[in-house]
């Protein structure tokens, strides 16, 4: 009995041993040298995978400025310091990236764009969206359940009034906010912009005006205003072009509904950061 006990165990442990070599041998002849500069630059990338460089996370971005084939200037997060970083790994100048953020074109609240109907199924805007565009009486505006907040990596997406706002002194402009909002209503802008359209809706005039107070109504007085012809009325809803705007505001002075506003982002305070939750 315990002859066969010992067989049986020396069996297991000699065929663990065989198969231990046949890995070490694999792993020697199969092993494939990582590329350092790749490796380099990926702990150099923030780590959030967020996409908005255009590659799949950090690590396709490293794969891809490691070979070549991607300027060192697409990390969003990163901005300016990252930038520098992997310029150096690289050896190459580097082009200042412009520093954008998140923005929600929308201010809908509670009071300016209330709700037609009682919404009691599952508390997320894609899902409320899915029933007649959502309970407020505006089909275009936010919802104000959160899942831009909810994909956050900086939480810098609060909901207030019904509406979600940006904290720009933490959105680090990943982008994630932008795919996860069913409406669409969020895009990436400049931080130094100094005026925004807060409005989305592709209605005409009087519908628009109907389902919000503070709807754009496609009067074009922003148009005609402009001295740069920075700002144009597409699809019944002003739309600003921010390589022309020079900040004067007149469009925000035209405007009747108050949909357009003068702004000011600060910026990530020196030392603080938006990760840390």
């Amino acid at each position: 009995m315990l002859i066969d006990i010992l067989t049986a165990l020396a069996v297991v442990v000699a065929v663990g041993l065989v198969f231990g070599i046949l890995l070490a041998l694999a792993v020697r002849f199969f092993y494939v040298e990582e590329d350092q500069t790749e490796v380099k630059i990926r702990e150099a990338l923030p780590g959030i995978n967020c996409g908005a460089c255009g590659f799949s996370g950090c690590a396709g971005y490293a794969k891809a400025m490691a070979k070549g084939e991607a300027k060192p200037n697409l990390c969003i997060p990163g901005a300016e310091g990252v930038a520098a970083v992997l310029g150096d790994i690289l050896g190459v100048e580097v082009e200042t990236p412009k520093d954008m953020i998140a923005f929600v074109h929308c201010n809908g609240t509670c009071e300016a764009c209330p709700s037609m109907a009682r919404y009691s199924g599952i508390a997320t805007c894609r899902a409320g969206s899915m029933i007649y565009g959502g309970p407020k009486s505006c089909k275009y505006g936010c919802l104000g359940c959160g899942d831009c907040q909810s994909v956050c990596v900086a939480n810098a997406i609060c909901i207030e009034n019904g509406v979600a706002i940006v904290n720009t002194e933490r959105c680090v402009g990943c982008g994630l906010c932008i795919k996860e909002c069913p409406k669409k209503l969020i895009s990436m802008i400049p931080q130094e912009a100094a005026t925004v359209v807060y409005c989305a809706n592709k209605d005409k005039g009087a519908d628009a005006r109907k389902a919000c107070k503070h709807a754009c109504i496609g009067c074009k007085k922003c148009e005609l205003t402009c001295p740069e012809k920075a700002i144009a009325v597409k699809n019944n809803c002003a739309v600003i072009d921010y390589e022309k705007c020079n900040g004067c505001g007149q469009c925000a002075e035209a405007c009747p509904t108050e949909c357009i506003k003068k702004v000011f982002f600060p910026d990530i305070p020196e030392g603080f950061d938006p990760f840390n939750k």
